[in-house]
């Protein structure tokens, strides 16, 4: 009997530490579920308007990872390290003559080497250039693919870089270009375009700090830009700026159809083909003047 009482008084006791172990101290599993689910939540708020948040946050997951936009800065990152160190420039803060001799460096005399139109994202002209472009990439690149996965922010990210160098060798023909600017800035502006449209959606607060940043963000980088294209004269060639504005622009409007079209069908948006055709025909029209009209062909 005695034992009896004893199990009885020690079964409620039990209980109670597995009630508050449940309550109160939740296995490592559970904590990190909740983590996980408050980042989306987070992620659901700058990304996405209201009506759809919930869509996102019922069948969100981290896998795949956002892997497309950490490979890419790591690979520029690593080809930076390259240059820096194995074949070192004068400092790094400022552009070298190191990478001007690299296969990567768009150069307008050597345009008929076609990877180039693409290759010069992963060679940069100094620390803060380096530095600059991959914190903007990796802070919004990350949400972004966390929302619209790979696919769709890759496509953004090399279309704004392929714009960026075929509208450089456009209105800047002589310039050559390096960087990953016209990525970034095609994601800054297919999120840029996001915030505007999905602005009545919007957190208002957000909203309004979203585009403010982007607009701070953009005047720094291209006044930084101008001043390096027109104002330096300790560099042995100038570096366009244009990638910028070509990137922004593929941004915002590959990047906006992709972007604003979470959970719908593209290929059934009309957006999404006026976009598309109007690119095809930018790159049509600037393949057909690097080759026949381009003033760097004489050089």
């Amino acid at each position: 009997m005695e034992n009896d009482i004893e199990e009885q008084g020690n079964l409620p006791v039990e209980r109670e530490e597995e009630e508050e172990d449940d309550g109160w101290n939740p296995p490592k599993e559970k904590r990190k579920v909740r983590r996980v689910e408050k980042l989306h939540q987070n992620v659901s708020k700058w990304m996405l308007p209201e009506e759809i948040r919930e869509t996102y946050l019922e069948r969100a997951n981290c896998c795949p990872p956002p892997i497309f936009i950490i490979l890419v800065s790591l690979v520029e990152l690593g080809v930076f390290i390259y240059y820096a160190v194995w074949k070192p420039q004068k400092q790094w803060i400022t552009i070298g003559v190191g990478i001007w001799e690299s296969p990567l460096t768009y150069k307008p005399e050597l345009r008929e080497q076609a990877w180039r139109f693409l290759s010069y994202m992963f060679v940069h002209a100094g620390v803060e250039h380096i530095l600059g472009n991959l914190l903007m990439q990796l802070l919004l690149g990350i949400p972004l693919e966390l929302v619209h996965k790979g696919f769709e922010v890759g496509m953004v990210y090399m279309s704004g870089v392929l714009a960026g160098s075929l509208a450089s060798s456009i209105f800047d023909p002589r310039s050559a270009l390096v960087g990953a600017s016209g990525g970034v800035y095609a994601l800054m502006g297919g999120y840029f375009m996001n915030a505007v449209v999905n602005f009545r959606e919007m957190i208002p607060l957000i909203g309004i700090f979203r585009i403010l940043v982007i607009v701070l963000i953009v005047g720094t980088d291209v006044g930084f830009a101008l001043y390096r294209r027109f104002i330096v004269h300790d560099t042995a060639m100038k570096v366009s700026f244009v990638a910028h504005i070509g990137g922004g622009v593929a941004g915002m409007t590959i990047g906006y159809v992709f972007f604003t079209n979470y959970n719908k069908q593209l290929l059934k948006d009309p957006r999404f083909w006026m976009c598309i055709v109007g690119y095809i025909v930018f790159i049509l029209f600037a393949v057909v003047f690097n080759i026949f009209l381009s003033p760097a062909s004489g050089m």
